[in-house]
């Protein structure tokens, strides 16, 4: 609520401290939100100081709150004060609203960021049990059981983003003062980076990207949106909406804006329709909805932080420094809105930063074995989900994929459940607990490799199923078949690997600067910044698993897969040649050779060779069959 044409609600103390009996003034980030003041309450606080005398030189001049921090003495002047003693009582006075009600932040010193302040209401939202529970939440789900330093958790991530959403506003606010970012703006983004994966479940994405849907399939269910849910839980829980008032906050109006910055727009039916769809800030104030989840081109602070902090802790190089977009990061005004733009030279850089992001899928988030722990794991849940019963609010019981209906319960709801199914004694939880055995003792299910339609494909999971079913089916066209392959020992999963917007280039969404027009947006198209960047910015890989390990089942597997692959008219598995050499030559396009290339290099003369064995040992058993049957060949 704008408080620019009501009276200044504060007395002002002999000493030197304001009572506000009534909410009258903004207080934001532990200090009088004077930037939000008009000329009577710049006035009226000039009274309250004893410099009523000067009131009327304000008023002419027109001195809202926002023109008080940048009086000078030259400024004063203008305005007919030129009496030294009295412009540096003036200023005295002033520098009292920066001082008044200051409380102290905490500093944590994390290993990615530093030392890092968190406002004293950021520290009252992290000391609830709600908050709390990230820390037993693995950032990287399954992928901790392959890269052993990836043990970090949801709660570290969420205070590093946190801190990088009060360093991105915090910059425009310093270098654009027009835009009158108001320090409430400012504690609303670093509350809402703080809580924005509240709603994570146990293996943080495993849970909504592979669990829920599923054990619930007729439900689209994300993390946003039970971090939504937890939230509302954590004020209502805490009772926090009074601590939020006493520090500045405006309620209902805040705790919208705060929810809208983590999920989008509340009311989604009717933000179609709506050229500004959100309620919490207006359409001058777009920007803002851009530094914590940024649906507009993908470049946040929540990217900003995991690209360090996971790279940090696997061990693999981070290519990106978020600290050079905060210093050419400015607002400017695209197509009625504004948007956060950057440098023109920075282009390559965020060429860069979605490519790090690919990266990342590729070498640790989509790795075959963290993928197949992450399958396993998902079983399990699936073959626990009626067993386990968790209570929520009044005593209601939930299961494993109904907690997420209730925040009572899924706040009990974290990484412990691998442990509860493991040392289960129920018997109702004896298959679950094998797979988490089989697990724990590196008994894994086994990669047949992996392969790619020429074009993507909408892959349901009845398309998964009827595909296990033909792998099982896909019998070789060369050998003799010793076992027989069922459907629900193949598991089909598809990986897309992007930049961030599907099939689309998000650099197209971001708009640049130069240094000579500080105002003007404008697009870098992709064949302006070089000719080596990526025509294709999705790719869809088809990866196939077996659960037998065996070795008669597991060679018979590897070779259906390969025919599978030639009857779906697929890309070859990049181990064909040795897994079914007598099967890959039967496709001409799997040619390792083609028309027009060079000689073939070492490893394409050890394939080839492969592939000759592979055809002497066919030739080999086709005349033993001939050999042992009645007639002549």
């Amino acid at each position: 609520m704008d408080t620019r044409e009501r009276p200044l609600a504060a007395d002002y103390t002999a000493n030197g401290g304001f009572k506000t009996p009534e909410k009258k003034v903004s207080v934001a980030g532990g200090q009088l939100d004077y930037m939000r003041w008009g000329v009577e309450e710049t006035c009226q606080y000039l009274r309250v100081e004893g410099l009523g005398t000067w009131e009327d030189k304000f008023r002419e001049a027109k001195i809202t709150g926002v023109g008080l921090r940048y009086l000078g003495h030259a400024e004063l002047e203008k305005m007919g004060i030129e009496c030294l003693g009295v412009r540096l009582q003036i200023f005295h006075s002033l520098r009292k609203l920066w001082q008044v009600g200051m409380q102290s932040n905490k500093v944590f010193n994390d290993p990615i960021h530093g030392h890092v302040e968190l406002h004293p209401l950021l520290i009252r939202i992290m000391d609830t049990p709600q908050f709390q529970r990230l820390r037993h939440i693995k950032q990287l789900g399954g992928t901790y059981f392959v890269f052993p330093g990836a043990s970090h958790n949801r709660f570290e991530h969420s205070i590093g983003v946190g801190h990088l959403a009060g360093e991105l506003v915090k910059a425009l606010n310093k270098r654009q003062p027009e835009l009158l970012i108001s320090s409430r703006d400012i504690l609303c983004v670093q509350i809402a980076g703080l809580c924005h994966d509240l709603g994570h479940g146990p293996f943080s994405h495993m849970f909504d990207g592979m669990f829920i849907p599923k054990a619930r399939p007729g439900i689209k269910w994300k993390h946003e949106q039970a971090s939504i849910h937890m939230f509302n839980y954590l004020v209502e829980d805490n009772d926090l909406k009074p601590v939020m008032e006493q520090h500045g906050l405006v309620l209902p109006e805040d705790l919208v804006f705060i929810k809208e910055q983590i999920a989008g727009p509340m009311d989604t039916s009717s933000s179609r329709r709506k050229k500004w769809p959100y309620k919490g800030r207006p359409e001058d104030k777009s920007f803002l909805y851009e530094i914590v989840a940024n649906k507009r081109n993908g470049i946040d602070v929540d990217k900003w932080d995991y690209f360090a902090r996971d790279c940090h802790h696997l061990g693999i190089q981070n290519n990106f420094d978020y600290r050079r977009f905060l210093m050419f990061a400015r607002v400017i005004d695209v197509d009625g809105q504004k948007h956060i733009c950057t440098r023109d030279k920075e282009v390559g850089n965020l060429y860069d930063m979605f490519y790090t992001r690919n990266c990342l899928h590729r070498r640790a988030y989509q790795h075959k074995v963290g993928n197949i722990i992450e399958t396993m794991i998902t079983e399990a849940f699936l073959k626990a989900d009626q067993f386990i019963q968790i209570e929520g609010s009044r005593g209601k019981m939930f299961s494993l994929s109904k907690a997420i209906d209730d925040m009572e319960a899924y706040i009990k709801l974290t990484d412990h459940v691998f442990e509860q199914i493991l040392h289960s004694s129920s018997p109702e939880l004896a298959e679950a607990k094998q797979i988490l055995q089989n697990i724990v003792c590196r008994r894994l299910y086994k990669c047949l490799g992996q392969t790619q339609a020429d074009e993507p494909m909408t892959v349901t999971q009845e398309t998964s199923k009827k595909w296990e079913a033909d792998l099982a089916k896909s019998v070789p066209q060369w050998g003799v078949q010793e076992v027989q392959l069922q459907p629900e020992d193949f598991v089909v999963s598809v990986i897309v690997l992007d930049y961030g917007m599907k099939e689309k280039n998000p650099i197209n969404k971001v708009r640049f600067y130069c240094k000579n027009d500080l105002t003007t947006a404008y697009v870098i198209s992709k064949n302006q910044v070089s000719k080596l960047l990526p025509e294709c910015f999705t790719e869809q890989l088809i990866r196939v698993c077996y659960k037998k390990r065996d070795p008669k089942s597991l060679e018979a597997a590897k070779k259906h897969f390969v025919q599978w692959c030639i009857n779906m008219n697929f890309s070859k598995p990049q181990d064909g040649d040795i897994i079914a050499p007598e099967l890959t030559p039967l496709k001409p396009s799997w040619s390792c050779k083609r028309q027009g290339e060079d000689s073939e290099g070492e490893g394409s003369k050890t394939i080839n060779r492969a592939m000759l064995n592979g055809r002497k040992k066919a030739k080999v058993q086709l005349f033993k069959e001939a050999g042992q049957s009645k007639g002549p060949l």
